[in-house]
């Protein structure tokens, strides 16, 4: 039986989604916000609709028992999502969906001090990006509690893969911490991500969260390093941390702020997921 997905927020990850699912024949549709996705959507033959739930729209189309993935990110401000809060007041008016994927952070775990993190361990975020995803979290909870609909929750890494490569960066030299000196990160290639977030769809248990990655953590500067050895790039030049307070961005900071391993064993044995690239030595070549 033909599943009728949605998906909003349609952009890289979503369009990939979309593809898979029109080439097994359900019938598909992306939500994005603006002319240009629109136009770029279509050049691939993906139904979409052009809505914006920021500012709140009135009239949205049904979404009644649909496979509703929800990957648009929370707004730029704020420790709220309210674009999560103006869809869920409308889903009483134009239908509930019978299942939501929802794309969120493994940020949402904070600082861990390098350890390693499964679902069990308590959100603590750090940051308004992450309150703002576990506010969303949250909200979609509750929903799942009111309507009785499916709920399940991916807390993803660091997505690589074809143009996620951080190529400007390296290009123009910006500067990185000594290894000895950096937070462990994790990640997860793109093509992964993927069929993760189809297969949460197909057989994620309602109510659970999945780690997203490829349970191979390491260094930040490692991955750095890692990406211009590939492109035969010159490695980012290293700094202190007194140095990094002084030249790195604000959000970069915020990253070297935050250190955690994150286990992917709840998503290996519970979802049943094989990744086709389960480290960088893998997934680099991939990414062109």
């Amino acid at each position: 039986m033909r599943a009728i997905v949605t998906i909003v927020g349609c952009g890289d990850i979503g369009g990939r989604v979309a593809g898979a699912c029109l080439a097994k024949g359900d019938l598909c549709t992306g939500w994005v916000r603006s002319d240009d996705s629109v136009m770029a959507l279509r050049e691939q033959r993906i139904p979409t609709l052009k809505i914006d739930l920021d500012p709140f729209m009135l009239g949205l189309p049904s979404v009644e028992d649909h496979d509703l993935f929800y990957f648009v990110p929370p707004p730029a401000k704020g420790r709220e999502d309210s674009r999560v809060a103006h869809l869920i007041d409308q889903l009483s008016e134009v239908g509930q969906p019978r299942k939501v994927v929802y794309l969120s952070t493994s940020g949402v775990y904070g600082d861990c001090g390098g350890e390693w993190v499964d679902e069990t361990r308590t959100p603590a975020p750090s940051v308004d990006r992450a309150f703002r995803r576990l506010d969303a979290e949250n909200r979609w909870r509750e929903w799942r509690r009111k309507t009785g609909g499916e709920l399940v929750i991916l807390r993803v890494a660091g997505i690589y893969g074809p143009g996620k490569l951080p190529l400007e960066r390296l290009r123009q030299g910006r500067p990185m911490v000594a290894e000895v000196d950096s937070p462990i990160t994790n990640h997860i290639h793109t093509h992964d991500l993927v069929e993760i977030c189809l297969a949460a769809m197909e057989r994620g248990v309602s109510g659970e969260v999945y780690n997203v990655c490829d349970g191979h953590p390491g260094t930040m500067t490692g991955y750095f390093n890692a990406v211009a050895d590939f492109l035969d790039l010159p490695r980012p030049p290293v700094i202190s941390l007194a140095e990094a307070k002084q030249t790195l961005t604000p959000g970069m900071l915020s990253y070297l702020g935050e250190s955690r391993r994150l286990s992917n064993r709840k998503l290996v044995e519970e979802l049943g997921v094989t990744l086709r690239y389960p480290s960088l030595a893998e997934g680099l070549p991939a990414c062109l």
